[in-house]
């Protein structure tokens, strides 16, 4: 964006379209975001290029502020999904100027790695790396603002106030995690001297610290996935370590926006592959051994310990280890009395207080785990079908159930 206006010599303004009842959020999104939105402000205004913050639908706001500073040309972020995509769209239609939609959520282009909706990892993988040395780059820096007839110097919003009006103030904010760019900046630098070397060994142990911690920061910008993978590939560790890193923050996320960019049913069950609509379909009247409603599973009330431990993990964290989210949601399908109301609970729970939730990540593996989204068919059982099963047996192979339920649970 500094790019363009300073090559037409014209002043640059940064504007977020901020809205207090956006779906699935609550505080605990909103303080996260809000707190690292005030330090942007700061950040810009250190460059003399002003921070706006408008409030209201941004299809009906944005293109009324655009007039009014008789804007020549406004760029936004890529997001693959309904809202943000519906919003652009409505922009663009009544707006005047150009517009230009810039993909900064992956590090390739999400319309450049693939034209088409991939079937798994496996196929989109080589298409990233073909042409992922052309994009893996050093950022530009953001230079001060030094353009004559700067349009005004935006008066600051007050954050508290704004904080107060977010619709949903029912789920609290956590206090472990501290917004921002330069917290997210911490925490990338920490994890790559410190957990990085032994990531590909303890990453899938929820007992260990062994994740990165990183995708509240990726999925509210507070970090780009580009900066991550740029310190990642340059670290002092194994390539085992850095290639399954590597693995999840460019393969795994960029597979996860393809899904939800040529998939419109990424949310639903018409959205999973034919043959796991099908087998699900096949196992729709199968007997469940337990039904528990969405409350019971939302309070942890389960006969399952670990699963409880997950599920309150993430309502006093706001952040589930990744490899229960996958357990956690497949026991969902189990004890629900079909696949809609399973996938419908699974999201519900996910965006309500999960940090990272309402991402393509969260939807993808939501799939992955309910519908057998970038997976195959497996042996056939009760309930699943031929989507793959996870078990507490086999969870207690890889790891101390009992430490891990405990610790969250308090028993």
């Amino acid at each position: 964006a500094q790019h363009v206006a300073l090559q037409h010599r014209r002043p640059l303004v940064v504007v977020f379209c901020l809205v207090s009842d956006y779906p699935g959020a609550n505080l605990r999104h909103y303080g996260f975001m809000l707190k690292g939105l005030q330090e942007v402000e700061g950040n810009l205004l250190r460059r003399k290029i002003p921070f706006v913050l408008l409030e209201g639908d941004p299809a009906a706001t944005l293109p009324r502020y655009l007039e009014k500073m008789k804007a020549a040309c406004l760029l936004t972020d890529f997001d693959p999904l309904h809202v943000k995509r519906a919003w652009q769209k409505r922009v663009a239609a009544a707006m005047d100027g150009f517009f230009y939609l810039v993909d900064g959520h992956n590090i390739v282009p999400c319309w450049l790695t693939s034209p088409k909706l991939e079937y798994a990892a496996y196929t989109l993988r080589p298409k990233i790396k073909k042409i992922l040395p052309d994009f893996l780059t050093e950022f530009p820096s953001l230079k001060t603002h030094t353009v004559n007839g700067s349009p005004f110097a935006a008066p600051s919003p007050g954050w508290q106030e704004i904080g107060r009006r977010v619709a949903d103030q029912s789920v609290l904010e956590v206090d472990w995690l501290l917004p921002g760019e330069k917290a997210a900046g911490k925490a990338l630098t920490r994890f790559i001297g410190k957990k990085l070397p032994s990531y590909h060994e303890k990453r899938n142990d929820p007992n260990e610290d062994g994740q990165s911690d990183l995708s509240p920061y990726l999925h509210f910008g507070h970090i780009a996935p580009q900066r991550a993978a740029l310190l990642a590939s340059g670290a002092k560790a194994k390539s085992e370590a850095k290639e399954a890193f590597l693995e999840e923050l460019v393969t795994r996320r960029e597979l996860a926006d393809n899904f939800c960019y040529y998939n419109t049913n990424y949310d639903c069950f018409a959205g999973f592959p034919a043959w796991a609509q099908k087998t699900l379909n096949d196992h729709r009247d199968d007997r469940r051994e337990y039904l528990y409603s969405r409350e019971m599973l939302e309070h942890g009330k389960t006969h399952d310990p670990l699963w409880n431990g997950a599920q309150l993990q993430m309502v006093k964290r706001g952040k589930m280890h990744g490899y229960m989210r996958m357990y956690w949601a497949k026991k969902i399908l189990e004890w629900s009395p079909g696949p809609e109301e399973a996938l419908a609970t699974a999201i519900h729970l996910n965006d309500r207080y999960e940090l990272d939730g309402r991402d393509p990540n969260g939807y993808a593996g939501i799939a992955w785990s309910i519908g057998g989204v970038h997976d195959r068919a497996w042996p056939e059982r009760a309930v699943y079908g031929k989507i793959r099963y996870m078990s507490y047996n086999g969870c207690r192979r890889k790891f101390d159930v009992n430490r891990y339920s405990t610790r969250w649970t308090g028993h």
